[in-house]
Formats: C-alpha cells, structure tokens, sequence
C-alpha cells in the first residue's frame, strides 16, 4: 500500500492510498519541494527549490537548479525514475520544474510539473 501525499483521509474516512506512478509522482514532489537539512536521518535530501523562490531571478540561476534537481533525482529516485528530460523555468518569483520521466516497473513515460512561489 502506498500512502498518498500530502497525507489525508479517502471518502471511507481511511488513509489514502494511491497506486505506484502515484507514488513516484509523490515522491518527486517531495524531494523537490524538502530542503537539505529538514530529514534528520537523511540531512541531504531535497532540492532546496523553496529557498530559491525569493532569491534573485536569473537564467543562471534556472540552469544551476536544473542541474542539481537531476543529479538528486538520479541520486534518491534513481531506481524508480529514469528522468528523460528536465527543465527549470524561473519567471519573478515562481520556478517551475517540468519533468519527464520513465518509470523503471512499467516503462511508461510520465510528464508532471511542479510549481513553487508565486502571488496566491
């Protein structure tokens, strides 16, 4: 069973669940949205992307944070994940992460993108 993130109730008051590409999806969100130092039994997994959202705006930046997201995916995922393409978009105060991915069970190919900052 896998427990769906962020965790809630299903519609039979039980802990929801979701299905394994799910969880893979879940499982990128949280490595991209943990900063380094939050885990106390794993103080370097995350992507940091939070700190980054009010930091100064640059394609420098964007490329440096590409960078380093796919090192860390091929680093905590990489035997679930094949990441096909990845690209990271910083535009005033939002980045968003747009990601593709093989899923190493199944061989399908997933596409998602996260999103962080930004006005509400």
């Amino acid at each position: 069973m896998n427990i769906d993130y962020p965790w809630h109730f299903d519609e039979k008051g039980r802990t929801a669940s979701t299905d394994d590409a799910g969880h893979v999806r879940d499982m990128i969100e949280q490595f991209l949205f943990t900063n380094p130092g939050e885990r106390v039994n794993r103080p370097d997994f995350g992507s940091g992307l939070q700190q980054l959202v009010f930091g100064p705006n640059s394609p420098e930046l964007a490329a440096a944070l590409q960078f380093t997201v796919q090192a860390g995916l091929q680093r905590w995922l990489g035997d679930v994940v094949d990441v096909q393409s990845l690209a990271v978009d910083s535009t005033d105060s939002t980045i968003s992460v747009d990601i593709s991915y093989r899923l190493a069970g199944s061989g399908d190919v997933r596409t998602e993108t996260f999103t962080a900052g930004g006005a509400p």
